[in-house]
């Protein structure tokens, strides 16, 4: 077993095991206990009481948090020849069709997220072995495939992100930096899993939010109590 460093000592007992934390009180006390010297990214874990291997109990969404990721997001727009100047303007990173395609075959993925046009999904969708494993395959349920390509990239560069159950019932994202003040990581978790508990399926029986924790790289999960988000 590794031995503790002078700082995660100082901070070792500040997390009681077992113990359910306010989102006021994790939001605060998630700064407290993380020592890394790099600005951590923000993690949290809501365990869902659904069946994602039904699809009638599958859970994702978009939302769009209010302090934004603290991340720099490098957006590919793929669209029209009279779209690109909006999409420029709007903060695209990279605009184009034909030769971004031709790249991405080669295996260029040198991007957080693409967004497309209905019509361009043509060229786009034979891209899904590249880009499906790496979830940046644009969907229409994730906003990502749309007529106004100029507002999902301003969308996208705010702080809007999309997250999806995974086969284990948990939804993860990252929902900021540690840098945050804590009332904006609060927001911002706050924002994130409202959006969860309102889009509980119907055929999910039993208790839908069975747990939360927030963490930041490399500190320990902090619980939260699900009824002090609500």
């Amino acid at each position: 077993m590794s031995k503790l460093t002078k700082n995660q000592k100082a901070v070792a007992g500040k997390v009681e095991i077992g113990k359910a934390y306010t989102l006021k009180e994790a939001s605060e006390l998630v700064k407290e206990i993380t020592t890394t010297k790099f600005d951590a990214s923000l993690d949290i874990d809501v365990r869902l009481g659904v069946d994602p291997r039904k699809a009638n109990q599958m859970v994702r969404g978009v939302v769009t948090l209010p302090n934004g990721t603290g991340k720099t997001v490098r957006v590919l727009a793929l669209c029209t020849p009279d779209q690109e100047a909006a999409a420029k303007e709007a903060g695209a990173d990279y605009v184009g069709l034909d030769e971004y395609v031709e790249k991405i075959k080669h295996g260029w993925t040198d991007i957080d997220v693409i967004i497309t046009m209905p019509s361009c999904m043509g060229k786009v969708g034979p891209l899904g072995r590249v880009l499906g494993p790496r979830g940046l395959m644009p969907n229409p349920k994730s906003g990502t495939v749309t007529m106004d390509v100029a507002k999902a990239v301003k969308d996208v560069k705010a702080g809007k992100i999309d997250f999806k159950v995974d086969k284990t019932g948990i939804v993860h994202a990252s929902i900021g930096k540690i840098s945050f003040p804590a009332e904006k990581i609060f927001e911002n978790a706050k924002e994130f899993i409202q959006t969860i508990i309102k889009l509980k399926p119907a055929a999910a029986k039993g208790t839908y939010i069975k747990s939360i924790f927030i963490s930041s790289t490399m500190s320990k999960g902090i619980k939260i109590d699900p009824k002090s988000v609500e």
